[in-house]
C-alpha cells in the first residue's frame, strides 16, 4: 500500500454520492507497500479502504481481482469486499486512476512470526486455495518465468550499481530455473503475495487476508514457496527451519502435497525468492523519491535467493517425499 495520487476532500464527496456507505469523517493515506495508493476511509457507517490502482495493476484486471474476493468471501474465507456502488459497479475512475472501495478488516500484520503464526497462516493458504476452487475467471501469472526475464532485461545495466554481484547472481538464477522449472504441477487461483503484511491476526488467530492484486493462476507449491520466503527468514538472512515445518504442516492439514510437488519446493522456491529480488530491485531504482511510500530493500531477498540456490532437496524445508 502507498500513495501516488491524491485524493482531494471534494473528490471524495462526489465519489461517495454514488455509495450508500454514509459520509465520510475521517480520510488519510497508508504509506505502506509499493504498489497502489490506499487511504483508510471513515464514515457516519463503517470503515473502508479506498484504492486507487497504479503501475502494476491494469484496469482490465480489475474484474478477476474484484470477483475473485466477492467468491472468497462467499465461501467463507475472510478477506476484503469490494463495496459495489447504487448503480452496481465494483469498480470507479477517480483522478485518471481506477479504483474500488473495499471492506476494512479488524486485524494487525506481525512484524516477528511465531512458529505457532506460520502454522495458522500455512492453514489459511490452504484454505484459500480450496475457496478459490470453481472461480471461472482466469488470470495469467505475468510474474513467472517470462516476466522475470523482462523484468531482468529492463535492471540489467543498474542492477550492478546497487551491489557489485547482483547481475551474476539474477543472470545464474534465471540459467537455472530455465532449465528445471517444472510445467505440470497442481494449479489454481493463488494469491502470490501473502507476506506478513498482507495477514492480520486478532487475538493469535488468522482474521483476514488481504491485498489480493498479483492473485492469478498457477501452481499451488508455488504459493507456499512465496510463504516460505515471507515468513520463514529470519532478519539477519537465517532460514527458520521450525517455522518452516509449521507453515508446511499448516497447509497439508488443509491440502496435502504430492510427491511431484514436495520435490519442486527447492526450485519453486528460488523462483519466488528471484520473483520478489527483481521487483523490490525495480522498485527501488525507478520509484520516485517524491511519493508518499516506503520501498522495500532487494538486499533481503538476494540473500534468500542464494540460500535456496544451494538447496538441493526437500528436507532442507522441513519437507519429505
Amino acid at each position: 500500500m502507498a500513495v501516488y495520487t491524491d485524493v482531494s476532500f471534494e473528490d471524495l464527496e462526489a465519489l461517495l454520492d454514488n455509495y450508500d456507505i454514509g459520509a465520510p469523517t475521517s480520510f488519510k493515506g497508508i504509506a505502506e507497500g509499493v504498489e497502489n495508493s490506499n487511504f483508510f476511509l471513515q464514515t457516519t457507517k463503517k470503515s473502508y479502504i479506498l484504492t486507487l490502482y497504479e503501475k502494476r495493476v491494469a484496469a482490465a484486471d480489475l474484474p478477476f481481482f474484484l470477483g475473485l474476493m466477492e467468491h472468497l468471501s462467499k465461501r467463507g474465507l475472510a478477506c476484503p469486499v469490494p463495496v459495489r456502488s447504487k448503480s452496481g459497479n465494483q469498480s470507479f475512475i477517480l483522478n485518471g486512476r481506477p479504483g474500488a472501495i473495499l471492506s476494512f478488516l479488524e486485524g494487525i500484520s506481525l512484524r516477528r512470526p511465531e512458529p505457532i503464526h506460520c502454522a495458522a497462516v500455512g492453514a489459511a493458504l490452504g484454505d484459500l486455495h480450496a475457496a478459490s476452487q470453481g472461480y471461472a475467471i482466469k488470470r495469467q501469472n505475468d510474474l513467472s518465468l517470462d516476466g522475470w526475464k523482462i523484468l531482468a532485461s529492463q535492471i540489467h545495466q543498474r542492477s550492478g550499481d546497487i551491489h557489485g554481484d547482483f547481475k551474476s547472481l539474477i543472470s545464474n538464477s534465471l540459467s537455472t530455473l530455465t532449465m528445471e522449472w517444472p510445467t505440470a504441477l497442481p494449479s489454481g487461483v493463488i494469491h502470490a503475495d501473502l507476506f506478513t503484511d498482507n495477514v492480520l491476526f486478532v487475538n493469535g488467530k488468522v482474521s483476514g487476508l488481504i491485498d489480493f492484486y498479483f492473485a492469478c493462476n498457477d501452481f499451488y507449491a508455488y504459493d507456499l514457496a512465496i510463504m516460505l520466503n515471507a515468513w520463514c527468514f529470519e532478519q539477519d538472512g537465517a532460514f527458520n527451519l521450525t517455522k518452516a515445518k509449521h507453515l508446511i504442516a499448516g497447509y497439508r492439514s488443509h491440502r496435502e502435497l504430492n510427491a511431484e510437488e514436495c520435490a519442486a519446493i527447492p526450485i519453486l522456491a528460488q523462483g519466488a525468492a528471484l520473483r520478489f529480488f527483481l521487483t523490490r530491485l525495480y522498485d527501488w531504482l525507478n520509484t520516485d523519491p517524491g511519493a508518499f511510500v516506503s520501498r522495500k530493500d532487494p538486499l533481503d531477498f538476494a540473500k534468500r535467493l542464494r540460500f535456496h540456490m544451494k538447496a538441493k532437496a526437500p528436507a532442507e524445508y522441513g519437507l519429505w517425499l
